[in-house]
C-alpha cells in the first residue's frame, strides 16, 4: 500500500524503563488506528538524564531485556511498527555498549536494528557542557535500510543527521522514509535541528521523520523537543512544539515519485558517477 500513517511520540523520559514505556503506552493508545502505521520513539526513550553506569544495567543481547520485550509487546498490543529510537544492546567491548535503534513489527517480531555510528563527542555552550558519547558507546558499521512492503525506512539516529553521506547510503538502498530518532540539545536544536532535517528530506526526496526528547531532564540537561515529519518537498506536515505528546501524519508513498520524476536529482547527481574521486 502507498499510504501509511506516520507518528513520532515526543518524550520527557527519565531514568526508569518502566516508567518511560508506561508513558508510550499511554501515547500510543490516544494515536490514530491505521493499517499500515510507523511509529518511531526517540533516542534515549527507555533510559535517559541518568547516570552512564544504568545504561550499562539494562543493555542486552537483541531481542533480551525489559526495554526491547516490553516495546515488543507494545508492538503486538496496537498492532503497529514501532521503531525503538535507541536502547543500549551489548556489543563485543565490555567497556561500550551499542545505542541501537530496534524496529517491531506488529506480531512483536524484530525486523531490523541499527547502530549508531556518528558519535556526539562534542562542547556545546549548555548547562552540561560536554558530551564523549564514545567513552561508553561504541559506533555501529553498517547501513540499514528496513523493507515494509512499499514503505522503505532509513535508519539513523541523532548526531548521524549532520552526516548527509549516511543518507545518500541509504538512498541508493532505495529508501524512502527517513527515521531520525533523537535527544538534540535545545542549544543545538534552536541553531540547526529545522533546518538540518528539512535538508536531508529536500536532497533524498523522501519524508523525514523525526522524534526528539523535550524539556529538562532529571541530570539537568535540556533537549529541544519539535519532534518533526517532514515531507519530499521540505515542508513540515507536523511540528509537536516543546510538550510531550505526539504528532502524526498520513503520507503517501506516490508523491515521492511524483517529486522525483519532476526534479530528478538523483540521476543528475555527477558524483555517483564520473566525478567519483
Amino acid at each position: 500500500m502507498a499510504k501509511w500513517r506516520l507518528s513520532a511520540i515526543q518524550l520527557t523520559s527519565t531514568p526508569s524503563p518502566e516508567h518511560n514505556l508506561a508513558q508510550v503506552a499511554g501515547y500510543l493508545a490516544e494515536l490514530p488506528v491505521a493499517e499500515q502505521h510507523l511509529v518511531v520513539l526517540p533516542e534515549c526513550f527507555a533510559i535517559f538524564g541518568s547516570r552512564d553506569s544504568l545504561n550499562k544495567q539494562y543493555q542486552a543481547a537483541l531481542g533480551e531485556g525489559v526495554i526491547m520485550q516490553g516495546c515488543a509487546a507494545l508492538a503486538k498490543q496496537f498492532a503497529v511498527y514501532l521503531l525503538a529510537g535507541s536502547l543500549p544492546t551489548i556489543t563485543d567491548d565490555p567497556e561500550r555498549f551499542a545505542a541501537s535503534s530496534v524496529l517491531f513489527a506488529p506480531d512483536g517480531s524484530i525486523v531490523a536494528d541499527y547502530q549508531k555510528m556518528h558519535l556526539f563527542d562534542v562542547d556545546v555552550g549548555d548547562n552540561i557542557g560536554s558530551y564523549r558519547e564514545s567513552a561508553t558507546t561504541k559506533p555501529g558499521q553498517k547501513v540499514v535500510l528496513a523493507e515494509l512492503e512499499q514503505l522503505r525506512l532509513g535508519l539513523s539516529i541523532c548526531y548521524d543527521v549532520r552526516f548527509p553521506g549516511l543518507a545518500q547510503a541509504l538512498l541508493a538502498k532505495g529508501m524512502n522514509v527517513l527515521s531520525v530518532p533523537a535527544a538534540f540539545t535545545r542549544t543545538t536544536g534552536q541553531a540547526h535541528w529545522h533546518t538540518l532535517l528539512k535538508a536531508r528530506a529536500i536532497e533524498n526526496q523522501c519524508f523525514v521523520i523525526a522524534p526528539n526528547q523535550t524539556g529538562v531532564h532529571e541530570n539537568g540537561r535540556e533537549t529541544f523537543g519539535h519532534s518533526l515529519i517532514i515531507d519530499p518537498w521540505g515542508d513540515i506536515l507536523a511540528d509537536a512544539g516543546t510538550e510531550p505528546g505526539w504528532i502524526s501524519s498520513e503520507i503517501d508513498l506516490a508523491e515521492i515519485t511524483r517529486v522525483r520524476q519532476r526534479m530528478p536529482v538523483a540521476s543528475h547527481n555527477r558524483f555517483n558517477s564520473e566525478l567519483k574521486p
